[in-house]
Formats: C-alpha cells, sequence, structure tokens
C-alpha cells in the first residue's frame, strides 16, 4: 500500500467495501473540482454493525500507508465519514444516502471503473 497512487487506494478501498458487501459503491474523481482531496468512495451498508465493519476494514487497509492520516467521523450515526487526507469514505444507511444524495451534489466528477483495477498492481 505504500507509495500507491491516491487511485489505487481508492480502487482498493472500494474493492473492500464490495468484499464486505457494500452496495452501489462508486468512485468519483474530484481532484480537478476541489483541491482538498482527489477521490470519493460512497457506498451503502445495510445497518450500523456493517458500516462499522466496512469503516473497520478499511481503516485497517489504510493504515499499511503511514504517509496519510486517519480519521474516521460519525461512527454512531447513520453516514460515517473516513477521512484519509486524498481520500474520502462515505459510508450510508438508505436512507441518508438518499438524503444527503452526493453523486448529485458532484455530478461534475468523473466515475472511476474501481472494478477493472487490479489490487496485486498496487
Amino acid at each position: 500500500m505504500e507509495g500507491a497512487s491516491s487511485l489505487e487506494r481508492a480502487c482498493l478501498c472500494a474493492q473492500t467495501c464490495d468484499g464486505l458487501k457494500g452496495k452501489d459503491i462508486i468512485v468519483l474523481d474530484v481532484y480537478d473540482i476541489t483541491p482538498l482531496f482527489d477521490y470519493f468512495i460512497i457506498t451503502t451498508a445495510a445497518n450500523q454493525r456493517q458500516s462499522h465493519a466496512i469503516a473497520e476494514e478499511v481503516r485497517v487497509l489504510m493504515k499499511r500507508d503511514p504517509s496519510h492520516r486517519r480519521n474516521i467521523e460519525g461512527k454512531d450515526s447513520e453516514w460515517i465519514l473516513g477521512d484519509y487526507g486524498d481520500i474520502v469514505l462515505h459510508i450510508f444507511t438508505e436512507e441518508a444516502r438518499e438524503t444527503y444524495d452526493l453523486e448529485r451534489l458532484w455530478a461534475d466528477a468523473k466515475k472511476v471503473d474501481w472494478q477493472s483495477f487490479k489490487a496485486d498492481s498496487a
């Protein structure tokens, strides 16, 4: 993981979400839209237990790259946000995802084909 590009780390995060049965996973390239970060990963969890499992597994994954900060907010809410510097992970319940509708708010962002990314290339 150390030395992997932002894109590689974002795709690995999305694949981790997928492995834990996150639904409707998208990766948005926001590099040209905001100077604050490069990628958003958005996923939906069926319940709070699944949200916590996804957040923890991504935290463990991202811990392998010590050069990026790690902060998780909202562990007791319907929206968990993982801040990994250039990558931000959003884990929503279905209702919260509809309410906040980040896909619409960031509609100018390009979608990344994270499923085609090969994990062994990182």
